[in-house]
């Protein structure tokens, strides 16, 4: 007589685990709202949801997993997952503003822990964003990878600023060891 099976080793409980590279202007949930699109316009996969959030304005990594443990894991910070951005800034940030970033900055919600903050160069090569970045022919862009172990609301935007440096583009390179690697905006893998 067969031992008998439990849910979890049945192929229909599969654990999934998907990347997905958010375009700018989608929403972090399935449902579109107002003038963003919703994920369903993406992924047709029942039973799966979002691991963490991406606000409608920025892009780049979204996990989604139909694993409630992994998807608390992935999305509460007492877990401290790092989570890599490649933000565009306007100006150029010296080193002041990058040792600023990296000791945690002052926001109304209190300070921000320590971060891994550099200029990258050359920038990184990233698609282009629909609708372009508003851009000033006066003021220059630069590029600056950020690591954070938080997920306040806004964070990375808010910090940027805090040092005088205003976010114009935000994209998420990666969380913990999974990276957008090898995904088109609007492409999502296993």
């Amino acid at each position: 007589m067969a031992p008998p099976t439990s849910p979890s080793s049945t192929s229909s409980h599969l654990m999934r685990l998907l990347r997905f590279n958010k375009p700018y202007g989608v929403l972090s949930q399935f449902t579109a709202e107002g003038r963003w699109q919703g994920l369903k316009d993406y992924i047709d996969l029942p039973g799966v949801y979002v691991a963490g959030r991406l606000d409608a304005d920025s892009e780049g990594l979204l996990l989604l997993t139909n694993d409630g443990q992994l998807q608390a894991r992935i999305a509460d910070p007492r877990f401290k997952m790092e989570k890599t951005y490649w933000v565009q800034v306007e100006g150029l940030p010296d080193e002041a503003a990058l040792a600023a970033l990296r000791r945690g900055v002052q926001l109304n919600d209190g300070p921000t822990l320590p971060a891994s903050a550099r200029l990258l160069e050359p920038a990184p090569a990233v698609w282009q964003r629909n609708p372009p970045i508003r851009e000033r022919k006066a003021i220059p862009t630069a590029w600056i990878e950020l690591i954070i172990r938080e997920g306040r609301n806004r964070q990375v935007r808010r910090m940027t600023a805090a040092v005088g440096h205003p976010t114009l583009r935000l994209i998420r390179a990666a969380i913990g060891p999974y990276t957008l690697e090898g995904l088109a905006p609007g492409a999502w893998a296993d």
